[in-house]
Order: structure tokens, then sequence, then C-alpha cells
């Protein structure tokens, strides 16, 4: 007679490799029903992988079946999007359960294109997602997203986002000439984007990436001590000029104590699409040393490729370009890892709204 406990105990070394952790140990294992040599096991992961739970069930299915007695087994896997932690003090958004940000130390790593691509990652593993152009000096998220025209506002006040490959976004970029320079202060910075976030009429998002503007200056602490944030990645290429700055973006998250959940290493290799030969234009491994400096997960690594350029430029980019190619797939795995990362921090218990549920049988 196969009993709960082992088949817990089985399922126990089954490795969330998003998490590191075992099902049992991220409560991920739902429930466990054993009739005779029959066994039913509901999984709910805490972050949207609707790319994966296929192979998942397989996976747990396989250790079931290998447990002796087990006969049969059905596996289920849902997912299940929760709120979580902001800063102290902090409010989070009504309507918005998890705000993201991606910074970079300094400008040319591919900041924003990295944003924009993760953002549909998470959206094409099942979330609901919506992007904030933070970058009030240079916005690029309309352009990559190929958006056009003023949002429109059902009262004078607040703002609707404006909507493209599924995706809810919003940029000072929609409110202003394309060749407008905006010749503000910083004060009239952080109160603009202020506005954007509060006033954008989110429609119940899972996570809201917000592209922060590159560097560590006072106006980047003060978005970082103004917007309430769940989490933090981290962008940067393999130069150690660029690690060096990226390091200070790390350290500005860590005093206003906003999880970093990781580094995404852009532009690690460039592959000739003539000869095939490989070569690391940037220098070679420089986000994986600051991962492990800081003992922060590296959450992957991105290629120097033309097509990611060309597809952002295009207004469609890579991962709604090309959702099965190579390079969206890897977008798809950072998604998992930095959703994975995050639900591994405290929940937020003041929001109660409902949960996207994505389920595979």
């Amino acid at each position: 007679m196969v009993s709960e406990a082992v088949v817990r105990a089985a399922l126990q070394q089954v490795v969330d490799p998003h998490t590191g952790e075992g099902l049992t140990a991220q409560t991920a294992l739902r429930g466990v029903g054993v009739d005779g040599d029959r066994v039913a096991v509901e999984i709910q992961l805490g972050y949207p992988a609707a790319g994966w739970h296929a192979a998942l069930a397989r996976q747990v299915e396989q250790a079931l079946l290998a447990i002796p007695g087990v006969a049969r087994a059905t596996v289920s896997v849902a997912s299940r999007v929760q709120a979580h932690r902001v800063q102290k003090d902090m409010t989070p958004l009504p309507r918005v359960r998890n705000i993201i940000a991606v910074a970079s130390g300094k400008g040319g790593v591919g900041k924003s294109t990295t944003a924009v691509n993760l953002a549909l990652a998470l959206q094409a593993e099942g979330a609901r997602v919506g992007v904030l152009d933070a970058d009030i000096y240079g916005p690029s998220i309309p352009k990559m997203l190929g958006l056009e025209g003023r949002p429109d506002s059902p009262d004078g006040q607040s703002i609707e986002p404006k909507r493209n490959h599924g995706l809810q976004a919003m940029s000072i970029g929609l409110l202003v000439g394309e060749d407008t320079p905006m010749i503000w202060r910083g004060p009239m910075v952080t109160q603009a984007l202020q506005q954007l976030l509060n006033n954008t009429l989110w429609d119940d998002l899972d996570y809201l990436v917000i592209d922060l503007p590159p560097g560590t200056g006072d106006i980047q602490l003060t978005l970082a001590q103004r917007v309430p944030v769940s989490g933090a990645v981290i962008v940067t290429t393999p130069q150690d000029i660029a690690t060096l700055d990226a390091r200070k973006a790390l350290q500005m998250f860590a005093k206003v104590e906003v999880p970093v959940l990781g580094i995404v290493e852009n532009m690690a290799v460039h592959v000739c699409s003539n000869c095939g030969h490989a070569e690391h234009v940037f220098g070679a491994g420089g986000g994986e040393r600051m991962a492990a400096q800081y003992d922060v997960p590296l959450l992957g690594a991105l290629p120097l490729d033309i097509q990611i350029r060309e597809q952002a430029d295009s207004g469609t980019p890579t991962v709604a370009a090309d959702p099965d190619s190579p390079l969206s797939l890897a977008y798809r795995d950072i998604a998992r890892r930095t959703a994975a990362r995050l639900s591994l921090q405290a929940r937020n218990k003041a929001i109660a709204f409902p949960n996207i549920v994505i389920q595979d049988s």
C-alpha cells in the first residue's frame, strides 16, 4: 500500500530549476490523493510557467510511477500569481499585484529591449503584464511596441494604457512629440513618473515591468524610493566597465530594501551569421562573476544578435515577432526564473483580488 508520505518524499526529489527548490519545499504541492495503486497529484506554482507545465507534469508522473506499487499517476499543474511585499511604509498600486523594476548602471546595455521582451515573455507564460517607460528623457517603449497616438482619458485626469501585442503600456513618449526634448529638472521628472504610474488605469496586472532610466543618480534613487517595487532585475553586458556601473544599480536597490531578483547578461556572445564563429565582443563571464560576488542569481545570458535590434526597431520585439525561436525561448526562460525568484519573497497580505490560474492536466 502506497502512503501519502512516500509520495511526498519522492516528489521532494523533483527540483524546480527556476527556484532551485524541491516541489514540497516551495509549497507547490497542493494535494496528494492515493487510491490503491493509483496516485493523483495537484501542483500549483507561484509564478507563470505555461511553457513548462507539460514538461513538469511528465517529470512528476515519471517520479510517481517509479514508486513501488504505483501503477497509474494523474498530475495537474497550474500557476497562481500572488502579490508580494514592497518597500517598508509603501502602499502597492491598486490593480497591480507586483512591480518589477528593470535597471542598469549605464546606458547602451540593451536594458529597454530586455525589459520589453521580459514583459512579453511573462505574458507568453500566462500572466497579465504591463510596461511603464520611466525613462522620461529618452522614452523608447512606444517605438519598440509600435504604439502611436495619445492615450485616451475618460475623465480628464486618469489615462487609459495603450495596448499592443497583448501588453498594456504607458510612456511620456505617448504624450509629447517624438522629437520633443524633455528639458526638465529632477523634481519635474519624478512628478511626471508618479503621475504616469498612478494615473494610468492599469487593468488587473500580475506584473508591471518598469523600464528605469540608466544610471544611479538622484533621480533613479528617488524613483526607487517612491515606487512600490516588489523586485528588481539588473541588466549588464559582460564588459568590466558595464558591470562596474551595474554594481551601483544593485547597491541602490539594496539601500531602499528592494530585493534584486537576479542579473541578465546581455550581448554575452556574438555568433557570425555567415561562418558561425562565436566571439565574446564585450568580454566573457562579467555577469556571472557579479552574480557570484553579490549572491544573486544569473537569470540568463542573451547574445548580441541583429534580429533582436531589428525586431525592436520595427515595433514587434523578438518574443512577439518569432515566439518559437531560440531567442524567444531564452527570454521566456529568463521570465520564468525572474517570476520564480519573486514567488519566493514574502507575500503582501494587504492585497486581495482574483489571481490567474493556468491549468494543464
